[in-house]
């Protein structure tokens, strides 16, 4: 209140300077004796009057009024007497306890004199509700109302309900509320000091242990809630693994080891808490086998707890249990093998054991009877396996490998064909055979092998491509699927072909002729074929397994030069095919094989032929008969001079039968537009003449058509003068009846005059509406009939002038045709001559051995360029 006063001071002092001061009740002032340096209070009601050496610090202020239930704190309070009196020292100065504090409740206003200071303001008193409480804490040693002693630093709990009156050798640490445990719940709780816990247990400093018990729970002033650990329902599908931390007793009462580990079950209890002693390592579901199922148990848990490491336990269905710790399944859980007749087990010892539950596999008996009795025996005796050892087991039958035991892999029966087969191989020899033709199921000694080929002939046999349909296709979609490795490799040699397999175990080849299947042992491969291909030919173009014995052709393009060095560029088509008799003889048939490319060395022979022929002969002897010099240099002579028949390599008995000359073209581009003018020339002359005929073919037919035009017109004249006369007949028989009934149709006329005035003024009406409706409908029939007639004669015009195109088009390919047929072959080709024969003719008169005629614009070699053009001609000394 001093600091309030002596904030508002400058207020005051106008106040203050006043001789007579009026104090209200309950307030009060302090006034300074200048002379003593002494200040006291004076209480109102009162009328102060001021002395000459007394100031009067502040101007009156409200006593401080400390309501029920309330209080405040005041530093450096007055020191009292046991009559609770204020104490005054000789000078009359109120004697005061410095840094010390006095809490004061409920009581009347009071003042507060020189020295005492509002540490804390008036404040409602803490009220503690239940299942709370505060934790306090001593400041200083003194003795509470129940004659406990406390000393500095001791900690205690004031629980609720209750008001808390504080003091001042007492501070409140924090407000502590009650933790609710409900049912399958406890808190972890933790010692702070060394004492006793709400149970009346002793604790050590840092120990910690749960409380479980349901309901509120207030913890001690020296105990601290760590956590709420909520308990873990068990069921029968999922069991706790718990690990100890430290030696102590579970819950069931047994002693537990660090480190040790076990599972709780619903058999144990339905929910556990686990104690501050474990930790949950996880949660275990529960492992369920049916009866069709098994499991292998590694390092399993013995009788006495303990884990048996390096052992194994199988476990077989129908059953449910836990795994427990340090157990694990080997590859989980896993079906009974159940084989039909056609499948089978092949099994590895992993240990010696005794076999007595099944016998093994006879492989070579064959006999029912025998293998049921050995079987018998094997049971009765059993079979010492060894570590390693590996056996076949053969369905039907259900089996469950014990641990010593190891399935190595599991074997069906493979169905072949007659023309299907496997490679196998025996895994202890290391002999590869082939399998062909029966269903095959093999040991366990034996396996797949995979048969490798070039990549060629995989592309070859994986391709979709006929080798007679699609013979001249080049490349062929391969299909999506790989080839089986492990199956015979097959090929269907087509009609009128033959392949060629090598053994390169044997060292001997073998030919197949088509159509045959053939199949490849392990040893043997495919003789593959690289012929020539393409135009011209080149070589390595034609990858074939088989070959095909023909008659087919191939086609060449070959460069010839003539001996007047024309260049000519032919393409020739050759028939050929294989002259071999099935069946033939070993020699024969490998003489097939004999020439790697025969494509490509029949063309290089024939080629060579016909340029050394084409050599002797000038370029218009070979334009007349180049049939005949290219078909003799191809087959030759025979005895008699004449032509033969085919031509035959005797190497691999290859038969050339026949030459198709494709076409002749000149390289040299002078020459090929020389003979492309004459034969332009020629075509013009026969068209002209063709278009001169059908020129004339058409006239006569116009005239025909005019004339028949003109008679026609004339004969509808005379119709239509025919017809006039019937009218003019009939329109004088008119004029006669019209004069004999004019009198009596006047008569009847003026007796009807009345009444068809009435009748027509009365139907006037309905006559104009129905004028009107009938005239609507004449207007519209009339447009429809137009329409009609316009659209009939439209099509009318369109059919005649379709007749007339297509009778134009008839007689000009009639007239076209039956010119050619006039001119005929013979004087179309006597036009074609009659030009140059007259120029060469020309010029054999003149003397001329050559001529060339140019328009001067293209420079022209004069020394090589006229040889050879018309040929040389003798001259008059060699013509003798």
């Amino acid at each position: 209140m001093s600091r309030r006063a002596g904030n508002r001071g400058p207020e005051m002092e106008m106040q203050v300077d006043v001789s007579i001061i009026r104090i209200p009740p309950h307030h009060y002032i302090h006034v300074l004796d200048q002379n003593t340096n002494i200040a006291r209070v004076e209480i109102g009601p009162l009328t102060y009057i001021r002395q000459d050496n007394e100031r009067v610090l502040f101007s009156p202020v409200r006593m401080i009024m400390v309501p029920p239930r309330h209080y405040c704190v005041v530093s450096n309070p007055v020191a009292r007497d046991d009559d609770d009196e204020v104490l005054f020292d000789q000078s009359g100065q109120a004697k005061l306890r410095h840094a010390d504090l006095e809490i004061r409740l409920t009581q009347d206003p009071f003042p507060l004199y020189p020295g005492e200071e509002i540490q804390q303001d008036v404040t409602p008193l803490q009220i503690v509700y239940p299942d709370t409480a505060l934790r306090l804490q001593a400041l200083l040693d003194f003795e509470d109302e129940g004659q406990v002693k406390r000393v500095a630093g001791d900690e205690w709990l004031f629980e609720g309900p209750g008001t808390y009156i504080p003091r001042k050798e007492v501070v409140v640490l924090e407000t502590i509320k009650a933790t609710v445990i409900r049912e399958n719940q406890a808190i972890r709780l933790r010692a702070r000091k060394e004492g006793k816990d709400r149970g009346g247990v002793q604790r050590v400093t840092g120990e910690e242990w749960l409380v479980s018990k349901v309901g509120a729970y207030l913890p001690g002033a020296h105990e601290e809630v760590i956590d709420i650990v909520n308990a873990f329902i068990l069921t029968d599908k999922k069991a706790l693994h718990v690990r100890a931390l430290r030696p102590f007793k579970d819950a069931g009462g047994r002693d537990r080891r660090t480190g040790e580990e076990w599972l709780v079950t619903i058999a144990d209890r339905e929910a556990h808490i686990a104690s501050v002693a474990e930790e949950v390592v996880g949660v275990v579901n529960v492992t369920t086998l049916s009866s069709r199922q098994y499991c292998v148990i590694l390092d399993p848990v013995g009788p006495d707890g303990k884990p048996q490491l390096g052992k194994k336990k199988v476990v077989k269905g129908e059953r449910s249990f836990f795994l427990q710790p340090g157990e694990q399944l080997e590859n989980g859980i896993q079906n009974v093998y159940v084989l039909s007749e056609e499948e089978g087990l092949v099994l590895r010892a992993v240990e010696a054991f005794h076999d007595a539950e099944y016998d093994e596999a006879a492989e070579d008996e064959d006999d029912e009877e025998s293998m049921q009795e050995s079987a018998k025996r094997s049971r009765r005796s059993g079979v010492l396996r060894r570590p390693g050892d590996r056996w076949m087991l053969r369905g039907p039958l259900e089996y469950v490998p014990p641990a010593s035991v190891e399935v190595l892999l599991t074997q069906r029966s493979i169905p072949l064909d007659e023309n299907e087969g496997i490679y196998v191989r025996d895994i202890k020899t290391g002999k590869v055979r082939a399998v062909i033709g029966h269903t095959y199921m093999l040991n366990q000694d034996e396996e797949l092998w995979e048969k490798e080929l070039p990549p060629n002939v995989e592309a070859l046999l994986v391709s979709r491509l006929d080798p007679l349909a699609d013979r001249s296709r080049r490349h062929g979609a391969e299909d999506g699927r790989p080839r089986d490795k492990t199956r015979v490799v097959t090929f269907r040699v087509p009609h009128n072909a033959v392949v060629q397999v090598y053994d390169y175990r044997e060292k001997k080849a073998r030919v197949v002729f088509g159509p045959e299947m053939v199949m490849l042992g392990p040893d043997e491969q495919f003789t593959v074929l690289s012929l020539s291909g393409d135009k011209p030919k080149r070589a390595n173009i034609i990858k074939a397994i088989c070959l095909l014995l023909g008659p087919d052709f191939f086609t060449d393009i070959i460069t010839i030069e003539t001996a007047d060095h024309a260049r000519l560029q032919l393409q020739l088509s050759y028939n050929w095919h294989f002259d071999v008799k099935i069946p033939a003889e070993p020699s024969v048939t490998a003489a097939l094989f004999s020439v790697p490319d025969f494509v490509g060395d029949a063309c290089k022979a024939i080629a060579s032929r016909i340029r050394g022929a084409v050599a002797s002969v000038q370029f218009d002897d070979f334009h007349k008969n180049s049939n005949r010099i290219i078909c003799s240099a191809v087959f030759g002579f025979d005895e008699k001079l004449a032509v033969r028949p085919s031509l035959r390599f005797n190497q691999n008995n290859l038969v050339i039968s026949s030459v198709d000359i494709q076409s002749v073209e000149p390289v040299d581009q002078r020459t090929r537009d020389a003979l492309q003018k004459s034969v332009q020339l020629a075509i013009e002359i026969t068209t002209n003449s063709q278009e001169a005929a059908a020129r004339h073919e058409a006239e006569r037919l116009e005239q025909e058509a005019r004339g028949k035009l003109e008679r026609q017109k004339i004969t509808d004249q005379a119709e239509a003068e025919r017809a006039r006369k019937e009218l003019l007949e009939l329109e004088a028989l008119s004029a006669t009846v019209e004069s004999t009934g004019a009198a009596k149709a006047e008569a009847q006329s003026q007796a009807e005059a009345a009444r068809i005035r009435g009748e027509a003024a009365v139907n006037e009406a309905k006559l104009k509406a129905e004028a009107q409706r009938i005239e609507a409908e004449a207007e519209l029939q009339r447009l429809a009939k137009a329409r009609e007639q316009e659209l009939s004669y439209k099509k009318e015009m369109d059919r005649l002038e379709v007749e007339k195109q297509e009778r134009l088009a008839q007689l000009e390919s009639q007239r076209f045709r039956e010119m050619m047929e006039s001119l005929g072959s013979d004087t179309l080709m006597e036009i074609a001559r009659a030009g140059p024969e007259l120029q060469v003719k020309m010029l054999q008169s003149l003397g001329l051995k050559s001529t060339l005629i140019t328009d001067g614009s293209s420079p022209i070699n004069l020394f090589t360029t006229a040889n050879g053009l018309l040929g040389a001609l003798p001259g008059p000394g060699q013509a003798q």
